[in-house]
């Protein structure tokens, strides 16, 4: 049998000559929506990058189509769930692009360090001015990599060759991980208060939005340098801007900004901001690994295989969906829960499925894959799924249980995610109803929560004159309280306070909250 690919982005000469030794490939860019709807149910596989977006409306038309690669990271133009719901295989190549991306960072804290652009510059404009760029060696100096995933290791082996201590933040990673590695895992509080230099590679979710902002700068060594080629809103460009300028910060390196490109940004003015078009993975090479990556994984799935960077869930039966999926969306929403909740990294994540979901045993690894996806999601660049969620975390230093049992006491199923890190164990518990996934439990306080939206999660004493203030302190803000629920305890032990809230709740604001008289600890949470 022949197969047809089409590939509608230019893809490296390398990834075609692959697929041409199998298959039949039309390369046709440029092509507008009304034009790939009406050849698209001719082709077995379609390979893209970023250039076109391939909608719902097109792969309602793709009636042969069994797998659409990005050659790239992100799949934002590519409609997973539509892929999904046909039964399409949808994969990325995100190994391509690590050490480009690497390698950028590691060029941009040396030119940023040596001041190279700046001097570059002057020489082209026939100054001559030696002592104006007096720069720095790396040698001795501490770097603090935020982030610790594939590109945070590989700067951090690169620093250490530079023979500098590398220190390290990531909630997902376990400090024997880093300690393999010669790199200290510490929070990134005390991160940014030892380094020298940082580096970012984290995506940009709620939690790390504006990690590095007024506060925190405040907190950092005077003539620290900030590097940033992950992604732009990591950073508060404007207080990063009133750093450099007060001389807090000696120098920023920025490939990546909140506004792209940022032609109106302040931080372009600066001489001691150095900057490039958003160029971490523009290098031939790993264009070339990119477009190997998913014409490998395009013929194994043609083949009747699977593509081990898939991004979207495999099938599963017609007969089964109805009553699993269910529990899958439960166990997802449990996932983000517990990734919000830990303190520090995990280092054991196990799911109970207690009562009648433990008949399903044969199919509950997609629940249990599920429920890490949730987990995951909130510390990786790429999205996890339930193709590799359990590889990553299990790289990550994750040991992942899964166990059944018929008993699932006064509930007909229940299922219970626990997890551990260095400060203990937590518990999750929950049920679906009939309207959807609800938390019954955390760590044995009872509940019956929607695990949706904005959540305040606070521990307190439960003693008069807690919740109240906390109420009112929300509604100086204009953040409205759209359901509370208490654990409820005895009087004047600890307590759990869950508030949902309608709107994003500010950082200086959970300040506040969580020093508000009889708050033990209080975070806000989206799920």
């Amino acid at each position: 049998m022949s197969f047809k690919v089409l590939v509608s982005d230019p893809l490296a000469e390398e990834g075609i000559a692959i697929l041409k030794g199998f298959c039949d490939v039309d390369e046709k860019a440029d092509l507008s929506e009304d034009e790939l709807v009406k050849i698209i149910g001719q082709y077995d596989a379609l390979i893209v990058r970023s250039g076109t977006q391939v909608t719902a409306r097109i792969i309602e038309a793709a009636d042969n189509m069994k797998y659409i690669g990005r050659a790239g990271v992100g799949v934002d133009n590519i409609d997973c769930d539509a892929a999904t719901k046909k039964g399409i295989i949808v994969s990325n190549a995100p190994e391509g692009n690590t050490l480009a991306a690497t390698e950028h960072t590691v060029a941009m804290m040396m030119a940023l360090a040596r001041n190279i652009p700046q001097a570059s510059a002057s020489l082209k404009k026939g100054e001559w001015k030696r002592s104006k760029f007096m720069g720095n060696e790396m040698n001795g100096k501490t770097l603090g990599v935020v982030g610790f995933g594939r590109i945070g290791r590989e700067v951090a082996k690169r620093a250490q060759a530079l023979q500098m201590t590398v220190i390290a933040y990531d909630p997902f990673i376990p400090a024997e991980v880093g300690a393999a590695m010669g790199v200290e895992m510490m929070s990134v509080a005390e991160l940014f208060t030892k380094a020298d230099v940082i580096t970012v590679h984290t995506p940009l979710i709620p939690s790390t939005t504006h990690m590095v902002n007024k506060d925190s700068i405040a907190t950092m060594r005077d003539g620290v340098r900030i590097i940033n080629c992950a992604r732009g809103g990591i950073i508060d460009e404007a207080a990063l801007y009133d750093a450099v300028v007060s001389g807090k910060i000696a120098g920023a390196a920025l490939d990546v900004f909140e506004e792209e490109p940022p032609t109106s940004s302040p931080l372009l003015t600066l001489d001691k901001v150095i900057v490039t078009p958003h160029l971490g993975a523009s290098t031939v090479e790993a264009q070339k690994n990119v477009a190997i990556s998913v014409a490998q994984q395009c013929i194994e799935v043609l083949k009747g295989g699977s593509a081990r960077s898939a991004v979207n869930a495999p099938l599963i039966a017609p007969e089964i969906r109805p009553k699993l999926e269910p529990f899958a969306l439960l166990t997802e929403k449990m996932g983000s829960l517990a990734a919000q909740l830990a303190d520090g990294a995990i280092t054991e994540v196990e799911f109970a499925y207690l009562g009648e979901v433990s008949e399903m045993k044969q199919n509950l690894k997609y629940a249990t894959r599920m429920g890490l996806k949730g987990l995951l999601d909130k510390a990786l660049h790429e999205p996890a799924n339930v193709v590799n969620a359990e590889f990553i975390a299990q790289q990550r230093g994750m040991t992942v249980v899964e166990k059944t049992s018929a008993d699932a006491g006064d509930y007909k199923s229940l299922v219970e995610m626990s997890f551990k890190t260095a400060k203990g164990k937590q518990t999750i518990s929950g049920i679906v109803t009939r309207v959807g996934p609800r938390i019954t439990a955390i760590n044995g306080y009872s509940m019956d929560l929607v695990p949706k939206g904005n959540v305040i999660i606070a521990d307190h004493i439960n003693r008069p004159g807690v919740v109240g203030p906390v109420c009112v302190l929300l509604g100086k803000y204009n953040i409205n309280i759209s359901n509370m629920q208490v654990g409820r305890v005895d009087v004047g032990s600890e307590s759990l306070m869950i508030l949902a809230v309608d709107d994003l709740v500010p950082s200086n604001v959970m300040q506040e909250v969580a020093e508000s008289n009889g708050i033990i600890s209080a975070k806000f949470m989206q799920l």
